[in-house]
């Protein structure tokens, strides 16, 4: 993504998108115009970003913020991550914006899969092998658990560390890509929008990311505009 990051506090409406992995790419906006803005400035907004999805334990978060704090490295993540090149000396704070940088590589190559797909487009291969390359690294971090009789795979902080929303992130992923309803995946048309969507709705015909804000931005332009044509028309 070429474009700003800006600081932005997150809120429910932000959260439209109808799964935590499709909401992760809304983290970028105005992905329709020429200069989009990225949302996530730092971890810690990360972690407020995944508070609000619901989709992550409290305790695994406040774990998450004691390392992305730390000054000091982490036994942890020293024995597991794998991902992490970095000398043992180096702090949370620098170790956790490597950590977010691979959140957005992540995002960026979902992104450009999942649009490709709404669009009727084949699938991007550079997108697909970045994403398979996420994936694995999510795989090679997790254990295979079963709950009842359905086996899953389980991340932990223990196992990705600083890592652990994007492995968790990527897991699901591949859930929502073996499902995802290509006819019913939508890119909203709403000026310096592009959020993607599910539409859930009964017939089929949601176009906007939301009503309270797109939608009715554009409406009230609409009537603008109109009102305006109506005042030339009947000028001398």
């Amino acid at each position: 993504m070429t474009g700003t990051t800006r600081p932005h506090t997150f809120h429910p409406r932000d959260l439209v998108g109808g799964h935590p992995v499709i909401d992760l790419l809304n983290t970028v906006t105005a992905r329709n115009a020429a200069d989009p803005v990225d949302w996530l400035d730092a971890y810690p907004r990360l972690l407020e970003w995944a508070a609000l999805t619901g989709h992550f334990t409290p305790a695994d978060l406040t774990a998450l913020r004691r390392l992305a704090a730390s000054e000091t490295e982490s036994e942890t993540e020293t024995e597991t991550s794998e991902t992490e090149s970095a000398s043992e000396t180096e702090g949370g704070p620098a170790r956790a914006a490597r950590a977010l940088a691979r959140v957005r590589e992540l995002r960026e190559a979902l992104h450009d899969l999942i649009a490709a797909l709404a669009h009727g487009a084949p699938a991007p291969a550079d997108a697909v092998a970045r994403v398979e390359d996420h994936w694995k690294d999510a795989v090679a971090h997790a254990r295979l658990v079963v709950d009842g009789a359905t086996p899953r795979l389980r991340t932990t902080v223990e196992a990705s560390g600083l890592d652990l929303l994007r492995h968790e992130l990527a897991l699901q992923a591949l859930d929502l890509l073996r499902a995802l309803p290509a006819d019913r995946t939508r890119v909203c048309p709403g000026r310096r929008c592009g959020w993607l969507f599910l539409d859930t709705s009964r017939a089929g015909r949601r176009r906007w990311c939301s009503m309270a804000t797109c939608g009715n931005a554009a409406k009230g332009r609409t009537h603008y505009e109109r009102r305006r044509a109506g005042e030339g028309h009947g000028a001398p």
